[in-house]
């Protein structure tokens, strides 16, 4: 039986956010520090990502996104929008798990309080997420290439994994994690059917839980705290299996494994992906996974030998945290070593079929928020133009 080409993803890929060009990191400054109005920085955006646009479309990547260059955080535009979801600026870190490795990182720096959500109420989803950032990005394309724009979505676990079953949400409202993801499963359904309904065919989340989900320091501090880790793993496939449910065969969905990407690149968790591999590659409903693979907190590829015959692994091998290049050669070596492990793998399979199964990205993306890397948009462009340029040697 041979793998199937799945299209998208393509051959080399990003994952989604990019640097702020110069004049967006300066007015975007102003607005944090309420010198400029909210009309005055979508204006500067809205040139900004005719310029990114424009660098990905000259290296020849496919799937287009708007370098989430409208977003403070990766994950913004979601919870806070929803009925029934309630932002709180300064939530005592003691509502926070201290077992989840940034949680204690924030700790150990004397802070006790940081941004969050809580649910007080019936979860509903009353305005459309990213559609606007969608409609606008679809003027920035050919229309047959609309069908190609990324567009990436926080999990639906991300405030949960923070706050844990007992603080996450008002056990008045919901009296369990089934009712509370079952109601959010909704919104994201009803997010997805809408960007469809625009002409997307490709959704990325960007999720970092199951990855906290490999960290020893994790998984040490849930069983001194009585959570059984295996039992939340089970639950957050589910709840992604269910904000998927039904959708339309020709939307390719992905997820990327984040290790965490904060203010200058800082990661917080580390560990190979062998603890959740079979169970996510196996159960979790989804066409691709971006897997970070940049250095040696990743662990080794010998986790792919679970990857299913129908679903394709995108390899981040190209770090966004250092200007420094990698090397053509050595990539080259990595992308064959993956496919021999593959091609070994459960079921065998032959290794162009395992060839056939791989892209290449760069691990992370180049600023999850809006300060960015500590790269310059240079070296993302030499960055991205050499994933570009292995995916076409290996892939032609």
């Amino acid at each position: 039986m041979s793998a199937p080409r799945l299209n998208p993803p393509f051959r080399a890929e990003h994952i989604g956010s990019l640097l702020r060009p110069t004049e967006l990191y300066q007015k975007r400054a102003l607005f944090e520090e309420k010198k400029c109005t909210p009309q005055e920085l979508e204006a500067v955006e809205d040139e900004a990502i005719k310029r990114v646009v424009k660098m990905q479309q000259e290296l020849g990547f496919k799937g287009i996104t708007d370098g989430e260059l409208r977003r403070g955080m990766f994950f913004e535009g979601v919870f806070e929008t929803m009925e029934g979801m309630t932002f709180v600026p300064n939530r005592p870190l003691s509502e926070f798990k201290e077992y989840v490795p940034f949680i204690s990182m924030m700790k150990a720096f004397g802070m006790t309080e940081f941004p969050s959500i809580f649910c007080t109420g019936k979860i509903k989803r009353t305005v459309s997420w990213y559609a606007k950032q969608f409609e606008y990005l679809k003027t920035l394309v050919p229309p047959e290439e609309v069908k190609n724009i990324k567009v990436t979505i926080c999990p639906p676990t991300w405030f949960h994994q923070r706050h844990g079953s007992d603080l996450t949400y008002d056990l008045s409202i919901y009296k369990n994690d089934d009712e509370y993801f079952s109601d959010l499963a909704k919104a994201y359904r009803e997010e997805i059917a809408h960007l469809y309904s625009l002409g997307c065919r490709n959704i990325q989340f960007d999720d970092a839980t199951f990855c906290f989900l490999c960290d020893d320091r994790m998984i040490k501090g849930m069983k001194e705290s009585s959570v059984d880790h295996t039992s939340l793993l089970e639950t957050y496939i589910k709840a992604m299996n269910w904000c998927v449910q039904g959708r339309e065969a020709d939307l390719c969905v992905g997820i990327h494994m984040c290790r965490g990407n904060f203010k200058g690149g800082v990661h917080y968790s580390e560990g190979g992906y062998a603890p959740v591999a079979q169970k996510l590659f196996q159960d979790l409903d989804v066409n691709c996974f971006y897997l970070e693979y940049d250095n040696e907190r990743s662990g080794d590829f010998q986790p792919l030998k679970y990857l299913p015959l129908n679903k394709v692994a995108v390899l981040g091998l190209v770090t966004t945290k250092t200007p420094q290049l990698e090397s053509v050669e050595e990539l080259k070596a990595r992308i064959y070593e993956a496919a021999d492990i593959i091609s070994e793998g459960v079921p065998p399979r032959s290794k162009q079929d395992a060839l056939n199964q791989l892209c290449l990205s760069p691990q992370c993306g180049f600023a999850s928020v809006w300060e960015g890397n500590p790269l310059t948009e240079e070296d993302e462009r030499k960055k991205l133009g050499l994933v570009a340029e292995v995916a076409k040697q290996v892939w032609g």
